[in-house]
């Protein structure tokens, strides 16, 4: 028996809910830039500096013991993760407070618990300076991948659609900020990996429904632009959900059985792919009734009406 999440010839009427959605959206926005101007985000150990050990245990590590055993130290935040072979370890431990002979203290006492049982490969302190660097360059990454959608966009479909994208997905990466701002999540490099990747899954399902916008714009000629764009979401809702529901369960499974590694990175995807898939139907598509999108044929007149009149003049 074949599932089906959307009944065939379902008709909901989206647009009927635009100015809502616009409006939540406004306040959502606004909500976020304000916690995260009025809060901050609580940066990880990539961005504000810190301890970097790089150990190779005999056996396979223990991760959860060795875990358990730096974070009960009392040196702040402590972020251990597997690399290469299975007893080849990375200790991140956050910035002490002082200069580097705090920092170095700091080195002593996780030497003493983890013993001379174990090779220290590496041994490095990261500073400020590196966090902020890094900070600059996940911005950068952010604002140029935009960018490069917006160009895409522009060369596939008209300007009006590269907006509306556009539009909708600083829509989501402003509210994902403002949610680890608001809930005090951690933000680190596997945040802004989450933030590029949501932009991917967002602009592919905008684009989905942008071409069966197009296809049904030259396909009905008569109807009109609110009924062709709901028409274009009810006829794109099952793939829409069907992608949501399958990638929320992977993700679901990366953040309870993940490791603390990729928890970040799995909850910043889960609410992605929630408001990615939200601004796609009542955001990016609704816009496109404020941008004077026209039909191919209304173009081809208009284009016609203006080469005769330069043949006039």
């Amino acid at each position: 028996m074949r599932l089906q999440l959307v009944k065939p010839g379902t008709n909901i009427n989206f647009l009927s809910a635009r100015k809502i959605a616009f409006v939540f959206s406004a306040l959502l926005l606004a909500g976020s830039i304000a916690v995260t101007a009025v809060v901050g985000l609580n940066f990880g150990i990539d961005f504000r500096g810190g301890i970097l050990i790089e150990i190779q245990t005999e056996g396979p590590a223990d991760i959860s013991t060795l875990r358990n055993d730096l974070n009960g130290l009392g040196l702040g935040e402590v972020s251990l993760q597997e690399f290469g072979a299975p007893n080849d370890v990375l200790i991140r431990i956050q910035r002490q407070e002082g200069e580097e002979a705090e920092q170095m203290a700091a080195i002593d006492i996780v030497r003493g618990v983890l013993g001379d049982g174990v090779e220290y490969r590496r041994t490095e302190f990261v500073g400020p300076t590196v966090g902020a660097e890094l900070i600059e360059a996940g911005a950068t990454a952010v604002i140029l991948a935009m960018a490069a959608i917006l160009v895409y966009i522009w060369f596939r479909f008209e300007w009006q659609f590269g907006v509306c994208a556009v539009a909708a997905l600083v829509h989501d990466i402003i509210s994902t900020i403002g949610l680890f701002a608001l809930i005090q999540h951690e933000f680190n490099l596997a945040t802004v990996a989450a933030l590029l990747t949501i932009a991917g899954y967002s602009i592919n399902d905008t684009v989905v429904v942008f071409d069966r916008v197009r296809e049904n714009l030259r396909r009905y000629r008569k109807a009109g632009m609110i009924e062709i764009l709901n028409r274009s979401l009810n006829e794109t809702l099952s793939r829409t959900i069907m992608t949501s529901v399958t990638t929320m369960l992977a993700l679901l499974a990366l953040y309870f059985f993940g490791g603390e590694i990729i928890r970040d990175f799995a909850f910043a995807m889960m609410w992605g792919i929630v408001i990615g898939t939200y601004s796609s139907i009542f955001i990016a598509v609704p816009l496109l009734l404020q941008v004077n999108l026209r039909r191919p044929d209304e173009k081809k007149v208009e284009e016609s009406a203006e080469a005769k009149f330069a043949n006039r003049g």
